[in-house]
């Protein structure tokens, strides 16, 4: 009987939230660059979104190999879907589609074409469940950051120390000291405060149900055959040595976007936040005050879907793109990635989320760190205080702030800035 040598079917699965499916379909693309047969699976909500919204059929076709197939997320379609829903989300995920998953493992496992690795997303335990249940290899990819997966798997030790929950909310404070030291995250003693932890630490209860998701959830990684992160070992060296105590085999392959850029063949700032971020009209018009004030050029990417009031979604002001007109840019999309990379862009206002703070680090761009919501507020405490390459803005939303970080930014710190571009170029190079 002939045997033919057959390239590895990979099944790539990610959570279903716009961040997370951005960084699997770069893995997804390198790895059919690299000759492997890959099936992206989305849920059905995701895959239409991404049909109506973005090229994605144009972008992969050139792939013989690479083939999309979907999924349900166990919710009806017009359900939210956003970071205050992820409860739902995990709720509709065991109860639908954990089910069906497996029974599509199966069948590919008793077909012509079974799947030899399932690469899913880390924070979906349930994959790593069904892989072992089949016999299948499954790795997990962690897209957020080293640094924010470690403070996540800490948080038995937090929690046992007393030093989460705590009542800080997202953006106030309440009773709690917020820039106390926290003491359980191994190898962040010294500069982590508890305003720094993940958005989930900031509850009353211990028993909050997406502090024990995220928790729950996160504990379950070392039970998959190997772990992926997007990040290299010269900017997370300290952190990924804490990981490998409890999680051995990871494979650091990013900056992801520069490894797919290389494979397909300073006056500005920009303003962006992502997928999940949402943004009051009063937090708005104290942005655009402190912008248009600080006397920087600016590009301002608002999503039409990210301005929010109690009584639903918001139109900013018409004036705002009148008088904006004069000195910067309002936008509802860009291709981040190309904007941080020309020249004339001195700055990124960001809400820290992993893939734009990596992106930022490797186009040599400083940031202004503005989180809002999970592993943000720790990805900000390392811009600025490990990393050096930013400000942190965390916790405060006022012109007169706004104002002076921007010109901190781009006037009084611009040569400590740009003196540290010769790291970002070196770690390129390493890259």
């Amino acid at each position: 009987m002939e045997h033919r040598s057959v390239s590895p079917h990979v099944l790539v699965f990610p959570f279903p939230i716009q961040g997370h499916v951005n960084s699997m379909l770069k893995l997804a693309e390198l790895l059919s660059l690299a000759g492997l047969r890959i099936t992206f699976l989305n849920s059905d909500y995701t895959h239409s979104r991404l049909l109506r919204y973005t090229n994605i059929l144009d972008r992969f076709t050139r792939y013989a190999g690479f083939r999309f197939q979907t999924i349900s997320d166990g919710l009806p379609l017009d359900h939210p879907r956003t970071g205050v829903q992820l409860e739902d989300m995990f709720d509709g995920m065991k109860a639908t589609t954990k089910p069906l998953f497996r029974e599509m493992i199966m069948s590919w496992c008793r077909s012509s074409d079974p799947v030899t690795c399932i690469i899913a997303d880390g924070i979906m335990g349930f994959a790593i469940d069904v892989g072992n249940e089949v016999g299948v290899p499954t790795i997990s990819f962690r897209t957020s950051s080293p640094c924010a997966f470690w403070a996540y798997f800490s948080l038995p030790q937090l929690i046992e120390a007393g030093e989460v929950p705590f009542k800080g909310l997202c953006m106030n404070t309440v009773d709690d000291d917020m820039d106390q030291l926290v003491t359980s995250v191994p190898g962040m003693e010294g500069f982590l405060r508890r305003r720094d932890l993940p958005s989930f630490c900031r509850t009353k209860d211990a028993n909050d149900p997406n502090l024990q998701l995220v928790m729950i959830e996160t504990r379950q990684t070392p039970r998959a055959d190997a772990l992926i992160l997007n990040t290299f070992e010269d900017l997370d060296g300290a952190t990924l040595s804490q990981i490998r105590s409890h999680c051995p085999k990871i494979y650091t392959i990013g900056p992801l976007h520069a490894h797919l850029k290389s494979r397909l063949a300073s006056e500005t700032t920009a303003s962006h936040f992502g997928s999940l971020t949402v943004i009051t009209k009063e937090e708005l018009m104290e942005f655009w005050h402190g912008l248009v004030n600080s006397g920087s050029r600016f590009l301002w990417v608002i999503r039409p879907d990210s301005l929010t009031e109690k009584d639903g979604e918001f139109q900013p002001p018409a004036q705002l793109w009148e008088v904006t007109k004069e000195r910067g840019q309002i936008v509802g999309w860009v291709p981040q990635e190309e904007v941080l990379a020309h020249p004339a862009v001195g700055g990124f206002l960001t809400h820290s989320g992993w893939n734009s703070t990596i992106e930022s680090i490797f186009a040599g761009v400083p940031m202004i760190c503005w989180p809002y919501f999970a592993d943000q507020q720790v990805n900000s405490r390392f811009v600025s205080h490990v990393w050096k390459l930013g400000m942190d803005m965390k916790d405060t939303c006022d012109r007169v702030t706004i104002e002076k970080m921007v010109r901190d930014l781009m006037e009084k710190r611009r040569t400590e800035f740009t003196n540290r571009r010769r790291r970002w170029q070196s770690w390129q190079e390493v890259v």
